[in-house]
């Protein structure tokens, strides 16, 4: 079975031979600079021509020789081997090209803007449950620490109002029963402390927030801060960082499901209004990647999958119909179709597009509107 992001069935071969102790011969280079120019709107994505292909390529094998054991080694990976011998080949095939073809030169990328900024660099990750933003988070910064640079994983949960804050907010607003939409967050902290790491010296100590999805029950609440010394990029994600307000007429006419009654429209107009306030935090952002389902309906499946999961492990979850309300609400707030479609169209807003299946696989990697 061929790799979504390898174009040809031997590329997964070659680097698996590879991690075996088996460098490509001349033969197998040649195979693998083919397979860097196609398709072509991956290569453009990652700055990749027929001129430069084979420099590019020698770069990247150095970093790759470096970093397999570790990503393999991944506590998340690891265990997903483990607990699928009979499909650890494939799993394992899976990962190696995901590193080979779309990590490593994410990496590459992320650190030459570094360089261009002479400042840290904040990076944008969009993407909704099991699109793997934390998984793209942990191998970016094992990658990106072999190159010689710091990462900080933030997410937009950590800027959650605290559950007094969020407590009184319900009151206000009984429509809120979930943290997570817009209005539930603590902007101007964010806007401070993005601020504070865009403009960090190495010598300053920078305190950031972090949540504790396991206080009260399960409501969660802030925990104490992290004091972070040096950061040279920081990815920021969430479920809708970087999502911007929609022309509201779009409340008015045909709306897609669940968003069916007037209640429903009348909610996502008032989310939509609470996406303004967002906007000077993405205004930090210094490039946005969206990580895009090929069906946003995914989220029901991963949710799904990811409650079974844990049932199995012993822990409580939600049953299916308490799972489905819960999708359904935040599509309801910021449904995918009005919210995170028109930003993969737009250039000016988003950087980078990567396409996930159904198998939680990357697959397209392109520039907006291509």
């Amino acid at each position: 079975m061929t790799h979504p992001l390898s174009p040809f069935p031997s590329l997964g071969d070659i680097l698996n031979q590879w991690i075996a102790g088996k460098s490509p011969n001349s033969s197998a280079w040649q195979k693998l600079v083919a397979a860097e120019l196609t398709p072509p709107e991956r290569a453009k994505a990652f700055g990749i021509t027929a001129d430069n292909v084979a420099e590019k390529l020698q770069a990247r094998s150095r970093l790759f020789e470096s970093v397999y054991t570790d990503v393999l080694a991944l506590p998340s990976f690891a265990q997903k081997i483990e607990k699928n011998p009979e499909h650890s080949e494939s799993i394992k095939t899976n990962i190696i090209l995901s590193l080979w073809r779309l990590w490593i030169p994410l990496a590459i990328q992320l650190a030459d803007y570094r360089q261009q900024l002479y400042r840290p660099l904040i990076q944008g990750i969009l993407g909704g449950q099991g699109t793997g933003k934390t998984t793209l988070a942990v191998v970016l910064k094992l990658i990106l620490a072999q190159l010689g640079y710091r990462t900080l994983s933030l997410s937009i949960d950590d800027l959650y109002k605290t559950y007094q804050e969020r407590q009184r907010l319900r009151e206000q607003d009984p429509r809120l029963i979930w943290r997570g939409p817009p209005g539930t967050h603590d902007v101007e902290l964010g806007v401070q402390v993005l601020d504070e790491l865009r403009s960090q010296n190495s010598s300053d100590s920078i305190l950031v927030p972090r949540f504790d999805k396991s206080a009260w029950q399960g409501a969660g609440d802030r925990t104490d801060f992290e004091p972070v010394q040096k950061a040279d990029i920081v990815l920021f994600e969430g479920w809708f960082v970087g999502v911007r307000p929609v022309a509201v007429t779009v409340f008015s006419g045909a709306t897609p499901a669940p968003i069916e009654t007037e209640s429903d429209r009348a909610f996502a107009r008032d989310m939509n209004e609470q996406l303004k306030q967002y906007l000077p935090l993405w205004e930090r952002l210094d490039r946005l990647i969206v990580l895009y389902p090929t069906d946003y309906r995914l989220s029901l499946q991963w949710r799904r999958q990811a409650e079974a999961e844990m049932i199995a492990t012993g822990k409580s979850g939600m049953s299916d119909s308490e799972i489905n309300e819960f999708v359904k609400y935040f599509w309801k707030a910021l449904h995918p179709e009005l919210f995170i479609t028109p930003l993969i169209h737009n250039p000016n807003w988003v950087d980078l597009v990567i396409e996930i299946n159904s198998d939680h696989t990357p697959d397209r990697v392109y520039y907006p509107g291509e």
